[in-house]
């Protein structure tokens, strides 16, 4: 709760110096003597409010989403050794980060891949594919549910939720001043909106948010790295080391595009500025950095 706290804090206060910036730049005196008549607080709050709900709202979902779109099924009673030693691993690993019991799921696919997700630290689901319970060793499978535990514990879902409402703000907030400005500045638009206000404002939507994108997914590629520190806490640095060589010889398959930032690997490498925009880092960087970590 700390965490949500000081985030929202530090956005509120980030928006607040925008909002502080724009004026003393003049940006709102020109807009109001050509007749734009706008109100940049109402525009942040409308940008916020439109910015944050649709992360919130997906969030609040995202278990809900996950097993429909991945076809888990949530082991409520063990059916065999194996759910039995899935359900027993992921409690202790729960115990040990002071989280509550997550949901553990299995879902088919024979790719090696693993996924956690949910709106909070105690709310969460982590699951597995069958193609990891068969692939890879249990030791090698128990780093893997340990770095998804860690997701978990660091609360990665709600921090990316909450970056991406920041970013979804900035984006609508500076597309409309943009537009704006285009629109009664540069086109001499006295009453209403022209068409360069939709334009200009569709346009700076794309490259904004296209820039938004990449600060995402920095985040998404940072807390990976937390997380296989994470895993390697709990079940040792060589078992991490061991479960992301297995991953880099078998080739784990790709989740689809929405979920790709939960799960362990997203089997997509890119090279140039498309390496901005990968949701994962590469597997060699992940070992490397467990390796000379202390």
């Amino acid at each position: 709760m700390k965490r949500i706290l000081l985030f929202v804090a530090t956005n509120v206060a980030v928006l607040l110096v925008l909002s502080v910036t724009l004026r003393l730049l003049g940006v709102d005196s020109i807009l109001d003597e050509r007749g734009a008549g706008l109100d940049l607080n109402s525009l942040l709050i409308f940008s916020a409010v439109l910015g944050f709900s649709g992360s919130l709202i997906s969030l609040a979902i995202s278990k809900w989403t996950a097993k429909r779109m991945m076809g888990v099924r949530v082991i409520e009673q063990p059916s065999n050794a194996t759910e039995a030693w899935l359900l027993d691993t992921v409690r202790r690993q729960a115990q040990q980060v002071g989280i509550g019991m997550p949901e553990v799921g299995i879902f088919e696919s024979p790719e090696m891949n693993a996924f956690a997700t949910g709106p909070r630290r105690d709310n969460a689901l982590v699951a597995v594919s069958t193609g990891l319970l068969a692939g890879m060793s249990r030791r090698e499978a128990e780093a893997v549910l340990a770095h998804e535990v860690s997701h978990v514990a660091n609360g990665d879902m709600v921090t990316l939720t909450l970056i991406q409402g920041v970013v979804n703000t900035f984006v609508i907030f500076l597309s409309r001043v943009i537009g704006y400005t285009v629109d009664r500045v540069v086109f001499k638009t006295e009453r209403g909106h022209g068409p360069a206000f939709l334009i200009t404002v569709i346009v700076a939507q794309l490259v904004l948010g296209i820039l938004a994108s990449m600060i995402v997914m920095w985040f998404s590629r940072y807390r990976e790295f937390r997380a296989d520190a994470g895993g390697a806490h709990l079940e040792g640095r060589e078992a991490m080391i061991g479960a992301l060589e297995r991953l880099r010889q078998r080739h784990s398959g790709a989740l689809p595009d929405n979920m790709a930032a939960f799960g362990i690997n997203n089997d997509k490498p890119k090279a140039g500025l498309r390496r901005l925009f990968m949701t994962h880092p590469p597997l060699e960087e992940r070992i490397a950095a467990l390796r000379s970590a202390a």
